[in-house]
């Protein structure tokens, strides 16, 4: 039986760039593509996902804040990384780290403007964000004529691209509001480029939306969830390799007797004679309250084990009933086989939520063979 030392997340840049193989065989020659690596590269580990990334032929990064783009800057990551929620307090530190700004509002969009100003900056590439449909940032459509007026007052900045986000292209269900939003964008980029004396590129698509809504694909597409496995459909997952695996390892066993109790609050009380096992993983690593109580269910030696009683800062225990192993052995919270999505939904959650949730005390081991 294999043994583990201790609680380690595995990335896997093969896995991840299998991928990106896969998700660039529905594109164009032509289409550039956008590796999301925001929130640690989903929880992964932002700096070696980015280095492998910019190996493999991604054309642009993205990032939610600009702390993450030094982050790769600091580790010599040369691709453009677009900011997708800049912040003005961030501005400087956007123009001196060469980051490319997010531009959602006139309020930001005139203060960028005079940060870009007093850093003397000639055509410094910005990114228009519009709202088809989200309601989460964006200007309007109505908003064009006006913002475009503000930009032509200026040579401090000059618009790289325009983009919006979709809201359900994994629901096929929506797909007369996601084809609805397709338009919109399609409208918005021709008063843009009618607008202005270049032609900015354009990108919608997510992951979801590179898989089925190919008219969405434009200049350039943008994925982070497909990238680290996950297609949100059967038939994508499939196709795709989780890069992240989980592990940690058996502390002790205990044999519960009927009626006794397990864990805080006792939560879990036996009605017959079990097999318990802690483990060195609680919700201060990512597996939170919402995983006890058999909600989670974790492997070892192939064998379904769940989590009993409440879920503790940094420990589970699991029933290993019927289970033939030993203190020490490796146990499987997620990964390839053992899939974050089946886990997390057991909750009534998602696999972003888990895999993005595992904390930083966890240690990474890099696989990239």
């Amino acid at each position: 039986m294999s043994k583990a030392q201790e609680t380690v997340l595995e990335i896997n840049l093969n896995s991840l760039a299998h991928n990106y193989t896969f998700l660039r065989s529905r594109l164009k020659s032509e289409t550039k593509f956008m590796g999301v690596i925001k929130a640690f590269a989903y929880g992964s580990d932002s700096v070696a996902i980015a280095q492998k990334l910019e190996e493999i032929g991604a054309n642009y990064l993205s990032v939610a804040y600009a702390q993450e783009g030094v982050t790769l800057r600091d580790a010599g990551v040369r691709l453009p990384i677009l900011v997708l929620h800049s912040q003005v307090v961030s501005f400087d530190t956007i123009i001196e780290r060469c980051l490319e700004p997010t531009i959602y509002s006139k309020r930001i969009l005139t203060e960028f403007i005079i940060a870009a100003e007093k850093h003397g900056q000639k055509n410094y590439p910005v990114h228009l964000k519009f709202n088809t449909g989200l309601n989460r940032l964006g200007f309007s459509e109505s908003d064009v004529e006006e913002i475009l007026e503000i930009i032509k007052k200026t040579d401090a900045i000059k618009v790289a691209s325009i983009f919006s986000h979709l809201a359900a292209s994994e629901d096929l269900n929506e797909k007369e509001f996601t084809q609805n939003q397709i338009a919109s964008f399609t409208r918005i980029a021709k008063k843009v480029d009618a607008g202005l004396h270049h032609t900015p590129f354009k990108h919608l698509a997510n992951t979801s939306g590179i898989l089925n809504y190919p008219e969405a694909h434009f200049d350039m597409v943008r994925s982070g969830i497909g990238l680290y496995g996950f297609g949100n459909e059967a038939k994508y997952d499939e196709r795709l390799i989780p890069i992240t695996t989980l592990k940690t390892n058996i502390s002790q066993i205990h044999t519960i007797e009927a009626n006794q109790s397990v864990g805080y609050n006792r939560a879990f009380k036996a009605t017959k004679t079990i097999k318990s096992a802690t483990l060195p993983i609680g919700h201060a690593d990512g597996i939170g309250r919402i995983y006890g109580n058999g909600k989670g269910i974790v492997s070892i030696e192939g064998s379904p084990a769940p989590i009993i009683g409440n879920t503790c800062m940094d420990m589970i225990m699991v029933d290993i009933t019927g289970i033939d192993c030993a203190e020490g052995d490796e146990v499987i919270i997620f990964g390839p086989n053992t899939k974050a999505n089946t886990f997390a939904e057991r909750a009534n959650t998602i696999s972003y939520e888990l895999i993005t949730g595992i904390s930083q005390r966890v240690k990474r081991i890099i696989i990239n063979k």
